[in-house]
């Protein structure tokens, strides 16, 4: 034990220093923790709308575009495809859509907003394959039918609405997500369209 006397000045100081590192060291582990807490741009883009060109498409055309992660189809539809949907009513499992796997203004016989196009989640409803697209020879799957799509995982198949034949494991047709036309060349998938608000 030393004899020399407490400097109370330099030890307030030592504190008071001390206290400020210690602060600021905890600052700054706290603001990147706190800020890892915000999705990241990656996150925020994943559920963003995506826009699609559809000018380019030709009749009878799949397009594939990403939202959500999911494979989305575009089909330019022909009018002889529009028309031969009704055609098969008879073997499909939900002809007029009645399970909600559409928004309300694709609740129709081609169930989109305009019958030329086609806009679905290319994901099987039956355990999630990707069906592939047969404009011209689905008739090999469905006899009659010339264009449609046939899931290779287990068989199932879909007419160019989307629509499940029955007698195959996927149970519901399949989905449509929210879409738009922002113009006649831009479909905005993602967002929905109020179409009895003129909206298209």
């Amino acid at each position: 034990m030393s004899n020399v006397p407490v400097n109370n000045g330099r030890r307030r100081f030592l504190t008071a220093a001390t206290a400020v590192v210690g602060g600021v060291g905890v600052a700054g582990v706290a603001v990147p923790f706190i800020g890892s807490w915000n999705p990241s741009a990656r996150a925020k883009a994943a559920g963003a709308p995506v826009e699609v060109n559809v000018s380019k498409i030709e009749q009878g055309q799949l397009i594939r575009a990403e939202w959500r992660g999911k494979p989305v189809y575009v089909v330019r539809r022909t009018e002889k495809s529009v028309s031969d949907l009704a055609k098969h009513d008879d073997q499909l499992r939900d002809p007029n859509s009645e399970k909600a796997q559409q928004p309300a203004y694709a609740t129709n016989a081609y169930r989109s907003i305009k019958p030329e196009f086609l806009v679905a989640l290319g994901v099987c409803t039956h355990l999630g394959c990707a069906p592939t697209y047969h404009g011209g020879d689905f008739n090999q799957f469905v006899e009659g039918v010339s264009e449609g799509f046939f899931c290779p995982c287990h068989g199932s198949k879909f007419d160019l609405a989307g629509r499940v034949f029955q007698g195959v494991p996927a149970p519901l047709n399949l989905v449509v997500p929210e879409h738009s036309f922002t113009s006649d060349e831009t479909l905005l998938i993602g967002v929905g369209s109020d179409v009895s608000k003129g909206e298209a």
